[in-house]
């Protein structure tokens, strides 16, 4: 196994298709968010969050039909296009936001276990004691993101993180999401690394002097794909140092 060793000072990760498989995310949370989502809103609707999240979802709507951003809509249309969103895996902060609250109050009552790699929590316990800070970056909500990491197949790993990212930030997509990730956490771009699945996010996080490592996972990656990015079959192939 060939061992590639970068020089950091903290590590952000995505979570699909790098900590986690592709396969849990879409058979097992979105539908079980898909499942719960109209019981779970009639049940918190006062609860502001909740009221926050579907204010958000119509402003979205409006916007998607042209109309006033101001216009009242019931929450049965909002619910409709909610379900629709979750199909489409839409990356919109409100859907995020709801699906969060869903899951965690799946994981408290259900037993239900976000999957994780055993060698992604292996390799992020050992940056960990080596001194690395450690970030997650997800299009999942802040609170899916804790809620999954606290309840995970290999243990409870929160305590090892230094802080999470979302949609909140930006598109995971842009430049400019890295740019505020790494003025948040205090550290120049070129002490960070990056992991993630996806090319094309760890070519907007590469544009501002991110260290990048593209996880071409068996279970998660398309047969033939190549990438122009340092690239590792899974975590226990990656050595983070402290930098000189």
């Amino acid at each position: 196994m060939t061992r590639t060793t970068i020089a950091a000072r903290a590590v952000v990760v995505d979570i699909e298709g790098t900590t986690s498989t592709i396969r849990f995310v879409h058979d097992v949370l979105f539908p079980y968010a898909d499942e719960h989502l109209d019981e779970y809103v009639a049940a918190h609707r006062g609860e502001p969050a909740v009221a926050q999240a579907m204010r958000e979802s119509a402003a979205i709507i409006n916007a998607e039909d042209g109309g006033d951003a101001a216009r009242s809509l019931d929450d049965a249309t909002i619910l409709r296009h909610l379900h629709r969103w979750i199909a489409e895996d839409r990356k919109v902060t409100p859907l995020k936001t709801l699906q969060g609250l869903i899951w965690k109050k799946g994981y408290e009552k259900t037993g239900l276990r976000g999957h994780l790699y055993p060698d992604a929590a292996e390799g992020l316990r050992r940056w960990h004691d080596g001194g690395a800070k450690l970030y997650v970056y997800s299009s999942g909500s802040i609170a899916a993101q804790k809620t999954l990491f606290a309840n995970s197949t290999e243990g409870d790993l929160s305590p090892i993180f230094s802080g999470y990212f979302d949609t909140t930030t930006g598109p995971k997509r842009e430049a400019e999401s890295y740019r505020k990730i790494a003025a948040a956490v205090g550290l120049a771009p070129a002490e960070l690394l990056f992991l993630s699945d996806v090319d094309a996010e760890l070519d907007a996080a590469r544009e501002v002097g991110f260290q990048t490592i593209r996880l071409l996972r068996d279970a998660d990656t398309p047969p033939g794909a190549t990438t122009t990015h340092a690239a590792a079959t899974d975590f226990r192939a990656i050595d983070v140092v402290p930098p000189r």
